[in-house]
């Protein structure tokens, strides 16, 4: 190699062939994102790289974990007025214009993530060779921050994919990998990592034609085409996002509607769409639960702590997901349960998700060689994590306790997936309680990200740091919460649970009562999710949460259990259910109140976040904010709970609830940290 250059975030070399490699690493930084500094020099270096003729160009990440992951999300939190997005987005346009232009072949070679801008990068570039393997991934995930590409992204990715493949990647914001991509036609080579350089080498020297689009491709981008296909992706979004809280893939189809085959016209519809988007309310709250995960992600980084192998004890739902996903992440799992019968249907679920996920034969074998079926229980004395997954009693986990503790390692960690019981009450059938700490997933495990992150009064320091370490490690976010019925998520849930239950005893339909909810933005109605989670779990949830908090289990609820509805799983509850779907009629409010039903549910949710707050279960209100957005999906566009309340303003929301109180009993009483919050806000607290 020689003609060796060095800048703050890129280098370039220039080889044998006259094929020069520009290497981008962020100064100062584990990840590569793009800034305007980033665009600066690298606009620099194409400037003066196209004065030299060389034979190509390769683009290529010397970070280890991958190419580049997008924007800096945190220049999104700067930006004043959408003159100053307009600004930025158009100068990152020009920097992929003069990429795109360059007169000789061009390539990205993607290892690792190529998010958002990175995959526009990508697109800019003649051709793309990926790394052959899962954790390489390309996609324009910026809806689900509330926003679409705007240096370019779909208006390159539609020429080259057609309307359908890429309007599919855009508004879905998933990511695929390299192997996905290549039969898609938005990647050229995939390789093994050994093969890559030799790859990007390969197609520079042939030059060979680029990826057309076959004919049906490029039809679903002709232009009368284009308007049935519109209103078919907008009814396809609004079954997951209503137009009113999540905008911006509405304005992705507008914008394809109108300009798909104009490629200037797309890019400047792009750059005018996303700098109104990046400054409303919903993009703002978005990137703010962006870096709540991030917070959240931040919490288990204790590299020191590497378990290997895990024993679950409880084969049913939560037990067997949770085995699975852990064998699906890498780790040796034992699973525990009374006979081979009981273990049988977990693992058939485990080969399904495997199947899913990983999708090549050898890579779903080695998956299932890592879950090992252990009636018996032998695994219990090699594993570094036991986790506990029974029923929820408390005396059965203290009676599992006695017996496994004595043939437990010395350092092993043992873990409860209890979803309401304090550790507290489970201490007493240990020697040593200090190991133990709450691990409470949700279900369905390999979807929802949260994990609570249980400490007790005697859970070490040690353990709860483990624990977290752990919850990284198999991709999960932990939330630390402290030991109290309940803890975060299923005690600030059940109060709004039973609200709805006694709407629906007061003659209000089921489906006006979910209805009242998803307006608001949550991504499920509370009767709906009730009969989703099982009305047996909840009426037992119900009952150990009420005996801590003098509350009353609505009658209904009962008479529904007792009567066998238990919901989805029984083919009955509050739904009928048909092939597994709820049989809902149209939801008419009629001469219901949607109003009220939505406050009644909305603020006896938000009284009990309140509550949690003063009371101390999480450190922060930022952290209640996340767990509830990433355990039950509290809408996002909302920020979470608590930045809800500070968007109204507390003393509106306890004026209301008091006259609720007034109207409908004392469970709608204002807790006294409504009277914290006014203060710190500056409100008068009468």
């Amino acid at each position: 190699m020689e003609n060796t250059k060095e800048n703050v975030h890129f280098h370039v070399e220039t080889d044998d062939d006259n094929i020069v490699w520009l290497h981008f690493d962020k100064a100062d930084a584990g990840t590569n994102v793009l800034n305007v500094e980033v665009f600066e020099q690298l606009d620099e270096h194409l400037q003066q790289i196209a004065t030299e003729s060389p034979r190509g160009l390769v683009i290529l990440s010397d970070k280890a974990n991958g190419f580049i992951a997008g924007a800096d999300i945190s220049a999104f939190t700067e930006v004043k007025n959408s003159d100053q997005a307009l600004a930025f987005l158009r100068r990152g346009q020009d920097v992929f214009n003069h990429l795109e232009a360059l007169p000789f072949p061009t390539v990205a070679l993607i290892h690792g993530f190529c998010l958002g801008g990175g995959t526009e990068l990508s697109l800019a570039c003649r051709y793309r060779v990926t790394r052959d393997d899962p954790g390489t991934r390309l996609g324009l995930p910026e809806v689900k921050l509330g926003i679409h590409p705007g240096w370019g992204g779909s208006a390159r990715m539609v020429p080259l994919l057609g309307g359908l493949k890429a309007m599919d990647l855009i508004l879905s914001g998933r990511s695929i990998d390299g192997r996905t991509g290549k039969r898609m036609g938005l990647v050229d080579m995939v390789v093994p990592e050994r093969h890559l350089r030799a790859a990007a080498r390969k197609l520079v020297l042939e030059s060979p034609a680029p990826h057309q689009p076959g004919w049906l491709d490029r039809l679903s981008n002709n232009a009368l085409i284009r308007p049935l296909l519109a209103r078919v992706f907008s009814r396809q979004v609004a079954k997951r996002a209503a137009r009113k809280h999540y905008p911006s893939p509405y304005a992705m189809i507008d914008i394809w509607r109108k300009h798909a085959t104009d490629r200037q016209g797309m890019l400047d519809a792009e750059a005018q769409s996303l700098a109104q988007l990046i400054t409303g309310a919903t993009a703002q709250h978005l990137v703010r639960v962006f870096f709540l995960q991030e917070q959240l992600k931040s919490l288990g980084k204790d590299k020191s702590y590497q378990p290997k192998y895990v024993h679950v004890i409880g084969a049913g739902t939560m037990g067997g997901d949770i085995a699975a996903w852990c064998a699906f992440r890498g780790f040796h799992v034992s699973l525990q349960d009374q006979s081979p019968e009981r273990i049988a249907p977990a693992l058939k679920r485990a080969h399904g998700l495997f199947a899913r996920k990983l999708k090549r034969p050898i890579k779903i074998n080695e998956a299932m060689d890592r879950l090992m079926p252990d009636h018996r229980g032998i695994g219990v004395e090699r594993a570094d994590i036991v986790i506990e997954a029974i029923f929820e009693d408390a005396e059965v986990k203290r009676s599992l306790y006695k017996d496994i503790e004595p043939r437990m390692k010395p350092g092993a960690l043992l873990a409860t997936n209890t979803s309401s019981i304090p550790l507290e009450e489970l201490y007493s059938a240990l020697s040593r309680p200090e190991r133990l700490v709450g691990l409470h997933f949700f279900n369905p495990v390999a979807m929802m990200q949260l994990v609570e992150v249980v400490n007790g009064e005697s859970t070490s320091a040690e353990a709860a740091a483990h624990a977290m370490t752990f919850t990284r490690q198999i991709d999960r976010l932990p939330l630390p919460v402290t030991s109290t019925p309940g803890f975060l998520v299923n005690r600030i849930l059940m109060p709004y649970l039973m609200e709805a239950v006694l709407l629906e005893a007061e003659g209000v339909p089921a489906a006006v009562i979910d209805k009242a909810a998803t307006d608001f933005g949550m991504p499920m109605g509370p009767v709906q999710l009730a009969d989703t989670v099982g009305l047996d779990i909840c009426l037992h949830v119900a009952r150990i949460l009420a005996g801590h908090f003098n509350a009353t289990v609505p009658e209904r609820l009962d008479k529904l259990v007792s009567d066998g509805h238990l919901g989805r799983k029984s083919g009955r509850g509050f739904y009928e259910y048909k092939k597994g779907k709820a049989v809902k009629p149209k939801a008419s409010a009629g001469n219901w109140n949607l109003e009220e039903i939505t406050n009644r549910l909305i603020f006896r949710l938000l009284n009990e976040s309140v509550c949690c707050v003063r009371e101390h279960v999480v450190e922060s209100d930022d952290l209640l904010d996340a767990g509830m957005i990433f355990g039950t999906g509290f809408a996002p566009f909302r920020g979470g709970p608590m930045h809800h309340i500070d968007a109204v303003g507390a003393a509106v929301i306890k004026q209301q609830l008091q006259g609720l109180m007034s109207l409908r009993g004392e469970r709608f009483t204002p807790d006294n940290g409504w009277n914290t919050l006014m203060q710190s806000s500056g409100g008068s607290t009468a």
